[in-house]
């Protein structure tokens, strides 16, 4: 039965667990980015997060409590240097979780955590294009005339594009 099971026991005992949890949550710092098992991804999550939000007020007893987590003094550097730096003025919701699918040998479902400030890819996408929602097709109809009328139509391209799909297409049957 799962009577007061609040968190997953990751199959570990508990000092295990919470050594993994530390050597993860150290590699996390360092790397901003780690590959694991979804579950000891969002275990993770759960442990570095209160981690970080420590880290915005550099005091000594932040520091103190933060490196009983870790006990490592660069992680510790670093979380308290460029991390809190990066996070200062972000409300929460510091990693972000993208799953991978599954591993070959076992099956499990592998994921991978990272800082969120400190992705490149992500941090280029405009929050505009970012932020797509599903509308009615009433609402985009007129949206897309007046793109159409504003962008000039170009017909080059296109006129390329049709003797490569022929050209595809007798290959296929070539073969």
């Amino acid at each position: 039965m799962r009577h007061g099971k609040k968190f997953n026991h990751l199959g570990r005992t508990a000092d295990h667990r919470r050594a993994m949890l530390a050597n993860m949550a150290i590699s996390l710092i360092m790397h901003k980015r780690i590959t694991t098992t979804l579950a000891k991804a969002k275990a993770l999550k759960k442990y570095v997060e209160p981690l970080i939000t420590r880290s915005k007020d550099d005091s000594t007893n932040s520091r103190r409590v933060v490196f009983s987590y870790l006990q490592n003094k660069e992680a510790l550097k670093e979380l308290f240097g460029a991390v809190a730096q990066k996070v200062g003025d972000r409300p929460g919701g510091y990693t972000r979780i993208i799953k991978l699918g599954s591993r070959q040998g076992d099956a499990a479902d592998i994921a991978f955590i990272e800082l969120v400030d400190f992705d490149e890819n992500m941090l280029k996408t405009p929050k505009a294009e970012a932020k797509k929602t599903r509308r009615s097709r009433k609402s985009a109809a007129p949206k897309a005339e007046a793109a159409e009328a504003e962008a000039p139509v170009e017909e080059a391209p296109k006129a390329e594009e049709a003797p490569k799909a022929e050209a595809t297409a007798e290959e296929a049957k070539a073969e």
